[in-house]
């Protein structure tokens, strides 16, 4: 078989990149082969996000510089997935129409065949189809080789939340969970192939199964955490309506969970959060929050912020400022609110004006920028158990504080504590062993400086247990 090229642009969420993952191995038996030179692509595909008005603008700027290619090379197949292409369909062929494919949210099983039809006849194909349930073929990773310490596992599908700014509902179709057993033999296999480490993926994995009377979430993480050879695991996204208290003991009693949530508040209002239907006070919020500290000490909260919701009035916004500075979160993800085709809250009045929103989003950021480096700079002194990912990109400062006087020169690696922080070091002590990668180890690193965003430190030891060893 010739062997061909494939170029898989990934925007937005995890979930795509599980889904991108998934097209990659599908499309590798008919020969195609990843690569990330445009000019050699034989099929450009642009797996796309619509959460944000912007993720949805990078997404057509992107398709708008590939006519060129497509006009050098009318045999290059040029398709559109995700999230846009499940809302938009066949409007992408106006707007684009030097585009080949559109294929919705739940058609990436289908997508080879869509491939070869598209190879023999040259004629454009519209695949946006929604199955009630997920199959087990339309979660096929476990069939195939996988390379990495990490990986996203995706247990759930859909959801039935409605929060009236967003649109997952209408393009990703309404909540399913996958049997427990087929997310168990995922898993496996994954370890198998070297992961170390899973990140559960859902639109509200708290949820998991209560549809189906199914096992909850928190047992599914029992039986994942049995599994042997899995160092740690991770979950996201979490919606604070459903975190139980079941699932908040995990932390305690589960010793492969890593302690962080991604709890998602949105906004520091009631009035706020009940125009948004996220159905759960600030009370409500405040006390998971401090219920997770009280089983979990050490657990890091990360969060969501919406500014400028329609009617968010300063009273308001100074209140999510008020519930930052209260939880005190370990990170925060903080966007513009915009609106979204096929949302409620597009319809809704009191538009707050452009100015202020980047006005409040910009004081949103700098009032957490101070909370993270005040809980980086805790670390430092302490001993944190690292995963390492691989080299890192990042170089220290040549003072000598954090390498121990040794030269920016050497390699430095990087990886993430079981708090999901990011830590770089330079690996000073000498290795029995030439070349050995440090990829995939745990490593006790101690904590030298911190940043905003990140951590530095020194390894205490060569690390040379074998892995899977826990946290």
């Amino acid at each position: 078989m010739n062997s061909k090229y494939l170029y898989i642009n990934t925007m937005g969420c995890q979930m795509n990149v599980y889904d991108s993952l998934q097209i990659q191995h599908r499309l590798a038996p008919l020969g195609y082969n990843p690569t990330e030179e445009l000019s050699r692509a034989d099929v450009i595909l642009v797996n796309t996000c619509s959460i944000r008005a912007k993720a949805e603008q990078k997404a057509f700027s992107f398709l708008g510089r590939l006519a060129p290619l497509k006009e050098f090379n009318p045999q290059l197949i040029i398709g559109v997935g995700g999230c846009v292409a499940q809302q938009q369909g066949r409007a992408i062929f106006k707007r684009m129409p030097h585009v080949d494919l559109v294929f919705g949210t739940q058609a990436v099983a289908r997508l080879p065949k869509m491939i070869e039809r598209i190879t023999a006849t040259r004629r454009r194909i519209l695949d946006v189809a929604m199955d009630e349930a997920p199959r087990a073929q339309d979660f096929a990773l476990n069939t195939y080789q996988f390379d990495g310490i990490s990986a996203f596992v995706t247990i759930m599908r859909g959801c039935d939340n409605y929060c009236t700014y967003c649109v997952v509902p209408y393009v990703r179709g309404r909540e399913t969970s996958r049997p427990e057993e087929d997310i168990l033999n995922e898993i496996r296999h994954l370890v198998s192939n070297g992961v170390r480490e899973v990140t559960l993926l859902g639109q509200n994995v708290n949820s998991y199964g209560l549809k189906e009377s199914r096992s909850s979430f928190a047992q599914l993480l029992t039986g994942i955490n049995a599994v042997e050879g899995l160092d740690r695991i991770r979950f996201t996204t979490s919606h604070p309506k459903d975190l139980s208290e079941e699932l908040i003991g995990s932390f305690a009693r589960l010793d492969k969970l890593c302690p962080h949530i991604h709890l998602p508040v949105q906004s520091g209002s009631n009035a706020v959060l009940d125009r948004m239907n996220r159905r759960y006070t600030r009370v409500d919020y405040l006390h998971k929050a401090a219920l997770l500290r009280s089983i979990c000490p050490d657990i890091a909260i990360t969060s969501d912020i919406i500014v400028g919701f329609p009617g968010e009035t300063d009273t308001d916004f100074q209140q999510t400022l008020d519930l930052i500075a209260e939880v005190e979160f370990d990170n925060l993800f903080a966007f513009i609110y915009s609106d979204r085709p096929d949302a409620p809250a597009s319809h809704f009045r009191g538009k707050v004006p452009d100015a202020m929103k980047k006005e409040r989003l910009q004081a949103v950021l700098e009032f957490q920028k101070g909370h993270t480096l005040k809980k980086n700079q805790a670390l430092v002194g302490s001993i944190q158990k690292v995963l390492v990912d691989g080299l890192s990109k990042n170089q220290p400062e040549n003072d000598g504080s954090s390498t121990g006087g040794l030269s920016t020169a050497q390699e430095s690696w990087s990886g993430r504590t079981a708090t999901n922080k990011i830590v770089h070091f330079i690996n000073a002590v000498p290795s029995p062993f030439p070349n050995q990668t440090l990829t995939g180890r745990l490593m006790d690193i101690m904590i030298e400086r911190a940043m905003p965003h990140c951590l530095w430190g020194r390894p205490l030891h060569q690390h040379d247990e074998p892995l899977g060893k826990g946290v």
